[in-house]
């Protein structure tokens, strides 16, 4: 997931709240979690990790290693979530590196005498601001549209196909913050969550994120209105074969979250309004 917008809307606070809607760990994750942290000679965290490297954090920091290979901090978010904030800050190569433990679930590290594999199961939660500044569209914002287009292209188009989610965060007024009905706790969020997973269990075995291949076909079928509407929207949109799975998947877990045995149209329009990067670069090209 990508949260975007102008600084003090929340993003950060966002990120830091996911680990407490998330189920806890069962026992094959907790050994899992225990292994990393001893092996890196840490404490157990208390509930499910939350890592928030600095964007000045090296790529050896962030990937593991050393002379007697340990785990950096993709491992140590192992799963639990990883909170990249300032994510264009990052160096390129720091962020090239997460492309793979995010399809593969693992990191490897090679050294002369010796290679080693640690567990990496993370979620990627990661934060940025629509332009340097972070105001852009707002009078205060100086930043030419090269500066925009540098900024934002420190981001590949394979990253950005990998992340499932991109949230626009708005700015809200002072009014609208005082004005602003109770929301849901974090205790009501997870037994929803706790909830979806548990369909998921009960229909497939393992959590939609996993879903590969037929699998995925099988327990993601739609009827034909919604088969349409994917379509047309990966078309328009120039999604990838990679996006296209990853807006089924997201689908197929908002259906879950509404406790609908199939999914719907309105699942599907939700899953393709979280690409909302992709939109705006289809946008762009099209002008």
């Amino acid at each position: 997931m990508l949260f975007y917008g102008p600084p003090g809307t929340g993003k950060t606070m966002l990120a830091s709240r996911l680990p407490g809607i998330l189920p806890p760990l069962g026992r094959r994750e907790l050994l899992d979690v225990a292994a990393v942290y001893s092996s890196a000679g840490l404490a157990l965290p208390s509930q499910r990790p939350f890592r928030a490297p600095h964007h000045s954090a090296s790529p050896t920091a962030l990937v593991g290693g050393g002379s007697n290979p340990r785990p950096g901090e993709i491992s140590l978010a192992h799963r639990g979530v990883l909170f990249l904030d300032e994510l264009p800050e990052f160096p390129r190569h720091a962020l090239e590196i997460l492309r793979e433990p995010l399809e593969s679930g693992e990191v490897r590290i090679a050294r002369a005498r010796a290679s080693v594999s640690f567990p990496a199961a993370f979620q990627l939660v990661a934060a940025m601001n629509p332009c340097p500044c972070g105001y852009l569209g707002e009078a205060r914002c100086r930043c030419t549209p090269n500066q925009v287009q540098r900024y934002r292209g420190k981001l590949s188009g394979p990253l950005l196909d990998r992340i499932d989610m991109h949230v626009e965060v708005a700015a809200i007024s002072a009014g609208q913050l005082q004005d602003a009905p109770a929301g849901e706790s974090s205790g009501e969020v997870r037994e929803r969550v706790i909830a979806a997973r548990s369909r998921q269990g009960e229909r497939q075995h393992r959590i939609n994120a996993d879903l590969r291949g037929r699998e995925l076909e099988r327990h993601c079928r739609l009827a034909e209105n919604e088969r349409q509407l994917l379509r047309r929207s990966v078309d328009q949109l120039g999604l990838s074969a990679r996006s296209y799975h990853r807006v089924l998947r997201v689908a197929r877990t908002i259906a879950d979250l509404s406790g609908a045995a199939t999914i719907g149209c309105e699942h599907i329009a939700e899953a393709l309004a979280y690409r909302n990067l992709d939109r705006r670069q289809a946008v762009g090209a099209g002008a």
